[in-house]
């Protein structure tokens, strides 16, 4: 067998396998001889079945596995001597104008790019800082108390927060448009549910009180026919009521949680979990940047095979999310070609992160993904048996190990960047509405 190795591209390459026919023969016959052992048919026993008959049902069968055998052979010696790393399969062709007694193939390929990591020293990176404390823990107990709240009847003008039920006209160049009529309607100013025209015209109404308003549809609004119209509403406001919301008290803490009521308890437990939350978020700010780093130091062009399977993933887990979700996926089509650029990103990180671990033995240690376990199982009721979930599959403790190797390397390039601390609001960082 001869190899040719011809370079086309920069990743890309192409082998040229010239097999031998007679040693195709043989090796045909071998594998015939072997089929005559186990075929079965008609009016022979197992094993007996003359060599020359076998070769009339399975000889196409046997010669396309040989020639299969031969070029995978070659394909593989080649690609061994020549230290190739090959990303994804071989797009192998016969070529015409063989030489006697031979076969030639082209065999067509990507490798994996050469990596050299580069400097971070010009890189800068910021690192989120924010201490959590009684201020903070306020905050959010008075988010658990607007979720918990509930609606009374207020004799006064509606305003944002309030739960406002009206009955509603709406008419496009002067009849009633599909969907653009109700009675008893509820909704909650400043909440989202309305458009913003139509909350800020029934803001300030008490209940009785009428108005009629002119106000358009946003062009992108969902229903097409009414996107971008004029049109005018008439509401009338039938009831005002203001949110109540609960005290933080004895039966607050239980409602979330807290056995025996205990409101400092209450406290300590949210205090727990806004540091881990917090944590966790000032990681993933300081990631994006490494990642952005990465990127930035080390420009490298990246397999297409590669990404086109790492895009085909990313849509087939769309497709799940949108099933789990309870959405039909063969009405709604999921490309993977939508997800190309997100793919290539990934691929490019992902051949980095491999380079800079193995150059600066960023691999994850075992007490290092202990610890990041037990730190994700506080926030459960029995922590150890989460614990336990994930030490009693190595898929499940892969993950883990994934998330350190992470962490890892936003370390390493940290301490090589021009890291610097910057304090950040509460509400910046947690993204609550000001």
């Amino acid at each position: 067998m001869e190899q040719n190795q011809v370079t086309p591209s920069a990743l890309e390459r192409r082998i040229d396998i010239t097999v031998s026919l007679a040693d195709i023969e043989k090796e045909v016959d071998a594998r015939l001889k072997r089929m005559a052992r186990t075929v079965k048919m008609p009016g022979f026993r197992p094993g007996k079945v003359p060599l020359k008959i076998v070769a009339q049902t399975h000889g196409s069968q046997a010669r396309g596995e040989a020639v299969g055998a031969a070029v995978e052979k070659a394909f593989g010696e080649q690609v061994r001597e020549q230290n190739l790393r090959v990303a994804g399969y071989p797009s192998i062709e016969p070529k015409a104008g063989a030489a006697e007694g031979t076969l030639e193939f082209s065999a067509v390929f990507e490798v994996y790019p050469e990596i050299a990591i580069g400097e971070f020293a010009e890189q800068k990176i910021e690192r989120p800082v924010l201490a959590v404390g009684d201020a903070e823990v306020d905050k959010t107990l008075d988010i658990l108390r607007k979720q918990r709240s509930t609606f009374a009847t207020a004799e006064r003008a509606a305003a944002e927060g309030d739960r406002v039920v009206i009955d509603f006209t709406g008419r496009k160049e002067g009849e009633v448009f599909e969907g653009g009529q109700a009675e008893d309607f509820p909704f909650v100013i400043g909440a989202g549910a309305m458009l913003k025209d139509f909350e800020v015209a029934v803001t300030g109404l008490k209940a009785g009180e009428s108005k009629t308003f002119d106000m358009s549809f946003p062009d992108d609004y969902h229903a097409t026919e009414l996107a971008g119209q004029a049109v005018q509403f008439e509401v009338v406001v039938k009831q005002v009521e203001g949110p109540v919301l609960p005290e933080v008290d004895a039966d607050f803490a239980r409602s979330l949680g807290v056995a025996d009521g205990d409101v400092s308890k209450l406290r300590e437990e949210v205090k727990g979990n806004l540091e881990r939350e917090v944590k966790r978020r000032i990681q993933a700010q300081i990631k994006e940047q490494v990642m952005n780093a990465l990127l930035a130091v080390t420009p490298i062009e990246v397999p297409k095979a590669l990404v086109q399977a790492e895009s085909q993933q990313l849509a087939d887990n769309a497709r799940r999310d949108l099933e789990m979700r309870g959405l039909k996926t063969k009405d709604i089509p999921v490309e993977a070609s939508w997800f190309t650029d997100q793919a290539e990103r990934r691929v490019k990180l992902g051949l980095i992160m491999a380079e800079l671990v193995r150059a600066n033995e960023l691999h994850a240690k075992p007490e290092q993904v202990r610890t990041l376990v037990e730190e994700m199982a506080q926030s459960y009721e029995d922590p150890s048996e989460l614990v336990d979930w994930y030490y009693a599959q190595p898929d499940r403790l892969a993950q883990a190990e994934a998330v350190v190797i992470e962490d890892n390397v936003v370390a390493w390039v940290s301490t090589k960047a021009q890291a610097t601390d910057k304090d950040v609001a509460f509400d910046e960082l947690m993204g609550n509405a000001a």
